[in-house]
């Protein structure tokens, strides 16, 4: 065996030990805590259109860092309900807010 030979059998091993990936499957995984039933209401809806039940100590900052990972995209959740937040620092427990 020459030379040449040895390098293409070289070449088959590397093809053979490839690694196979047949059996992998898309997702996705987040750090982000998971959704209660009762949190989100509108839980299978599309999903620009879930809504949160506020519930006592809640304010719109801590409803943007659950939904959001950011406190300070509360606006985005005052600008999404305006017509039921007349202040943005007095929400009640058993309002609905759609988070956009």
């Amino acid at each position: 065996m020459g030379l040449l030979d040895s390098i293409f059998d070289k070449d088959k091993d590397k093809e053979k030990k490839k690694a196979d990936f047949s059996n992998v499957r898309s997702g996705g995984s987040s750090t982000a805590p998971e959704a209660h039933p009762a949190d989100v209401a509108g839980a299978g809806t599309a999903p620009d259109r879930r809504t949160y039940t506020v519930k006592s100590g809640d304010t719109l900052s801590k409803i943007a860092q659950r939904e959001y990972g950011n406190a300070g995209d509360w606006r985005k959740i005052y600008e999404a309900n305006k017509d039921s937040i007349k202040n943005p620092d007095l929400i009640y427990p058993g309002q609905t807010f759609i988070i956009p």
